[in-house]
């Protein structure tokens, strides 16, 4: 695609520049062909065929914080608090059998 892309910068460049010696054409004349013909309409161009990559893109980056969000859920304890069951805050000291 980048080769269609510089082609076509490349003739409307000498458009560009067979207007600007020609002996009626004028420098301001020029620039507008260049602009016109060229940079406007490609990058229009090149924005709608990038539309599907984006979009894939963007469903990728939905996907994966998504997941990320699913597995920060599975982490935190049934009950909410963030800590485990077996934490300091619930350590219950064993119990010794009398022999």
């Amino acid at each position: 695609m980048y080769i269609v892309i510089i082609a076509w910068l490349y003739v409307t460049l000498m458009m560009a520049v067979a207007e600007a010696t020609n002996s009626t054409g004028t420098v301001l004349g020029a620039i507008f062909t260049f602009l016109l013909y060229g940079v406007l309409p490609l990058a229009l161009v090149v924005y709608l065929l990038n539309t599907p990559a984006r979009r894939r893109a963007l469903k990728e980056r939905e996907a994966a914080a998504q997941e990320a969000a699913r597995q920060a859920a599975a982490s935190v304890a049934p009950d909410g608090s963030g800590e485990t069951a077996g934490g300091a805050a619930a350590a219950v000291p064993p119990v010794r059998e009398k022999a």
